[in-house]
């Protein structure tokens, strides 16, 4: 009850004021401590286990500010980021926006960041042993080599990471989308596989692609071809939408930015199942957006991803949400008598072929 009302109370301020205040109190050690543990939920990818599919998407802490306080919160694992080689720091506020009548926000924050740099030195002091710990990377606004900042993110963060992501899908990067077409997306993933390689790593982290759910269908046939040529080990699916339904009733449904919450939840779960049938269950994918509740998790298992984040329905739902849907999440895969999460995974979808 204390963590639900200080939820509400952080509502009543704009929404980046509260952002900021709800992850000092993370970082200062005053948020739940739950364990994450959940044996029919846990699973091994890429030889890191995870004690459930739960985790925070990039976005929230973007300078590893608090990934120990989150873990000890009861996610299974955290992602931070996105950072880039150097600080910037955004777009002008207001950049962050509550649509609260549709469970949703926009946000153009602009990858601000304190840059590469400050996240090693935290993540260097982080405990590895108190979970797993993803480190989103992205390129400087002002940066014509994107591949070259991309790079400097493998380099720099790849010893501290459990697993990276390449963002190439945020809206408020100019020309950062682009990325996602195939010729840029092989020189990108070829880059960044030679970077990791050169950094001798006995137990190189795992590299993931985040993509957008705007793709087209010729888009994501692109990717997935790429992701399986070129030995990618993972999706993201998906980042923030531009799309704008109609149903939006906020008074800030105009504003410009990425789109997130439950409007995204339909389209995102179809761009995952999408990618689940386009790379035919090779690889593992991370389910996002709209996710916020045990049921909406539970879609997003059967339709392929192997694990899941959210972000938004934090905002609106305090870390209360995070108990609350691995036991709704357990009651549904008991229902339907699937004995671990794993068994469940593209359970929705035809077999692959």
């Amino acid at each position: 009850m204390p963590f639900d009302l200080a939820t509400a109370a952080l509502r009543l301020l704009a929404p980046e004021t509260a952002h900021h205040l709800a992850l000092r109190a993370m970082a200062l050690g005053l948020g739940p401590r739950r364990p994450a543990e959940r044996p029919r939920l846990a699973q091994t990818l890429w030889g890191r286990r995870f004690p459930n599919p739960l985790g925070l998407a990039a976005g929230l802490d973007k300078d590893a500010e608090a990934p120990a306080a989150f873990l000890a919160a009861g996610f299974g694992f955290v992602e931070v980021g996105t950072l880039t080689p150097k600080p910037q720091a955004g777009n002008p506020r207001p950049r962050l926006f509550r649509l609260t009548e549709d469970a949703a926000l926009i946000n153009r924050m602009g990858f601000n960041n304190l840059g590469l740099a400050a996240a090693h030195a935290r993540l260097s002091r982080r405990d590895r042993k108190a979970g797993i710990v993803g480190v989103n990377i992205g390129r400087n606004k002002d940066q014509t080599d994107a591949v070259a900042d991309y790079v400097a993110g493998v380099a720099e963060l790849g010893p501290l990471a459990d697993y990276l992501t390449i963002n190439v899908s945020s809206p408020n990067t100019p020309g950062l989308r682009a990325l996602q077409a195939k010729a840029p997306l092989v020189a990108l993933i070829d880059a960044a596989k030679a970077a990791r390689g050169r950094l001798g790593l006995a137990d190189p982290p795992p590299i993931l692609v985040k993509v957008a759910p705007d793709l087209t269908a010729e888009e994501r046939e692109a990717v997935a071809e790429v992701a399986l040529a070129h030995g990618l080990d993972g999706l993201i699916v998906s980042n923030t939408t531009l799309a704008r339904p109609p149903a939006l009733r906020s008074e800030h449904r105009g504003e410009t930015g990425g789109l997130s919450g439950r409007p995204l939840r339909d389209l995102a779960l179809a761009a995952l199942a999408d990618f689940r049938r386009l790379t035919r269950g090779r690889l593992p994918l991370i389910g996002v957006g709209g996710i916020a509740s045990g049921a909406d998790a539970y879609a997003r298992i059967r339709a392929g991803a192997s694990l899941i984040q959210v972000y938004t329905a934090l905002v609106y739902q305090g870390p209360g949400m995070v108990p609350r849907l691995l036991d709704d999440l357990e009651a549904l895969l008991y229902r339907d008598g699937f004995a671990t999460l794993a068994e469940a995974v593209g359970a929705g979808l035809p077999s692959p072929t």
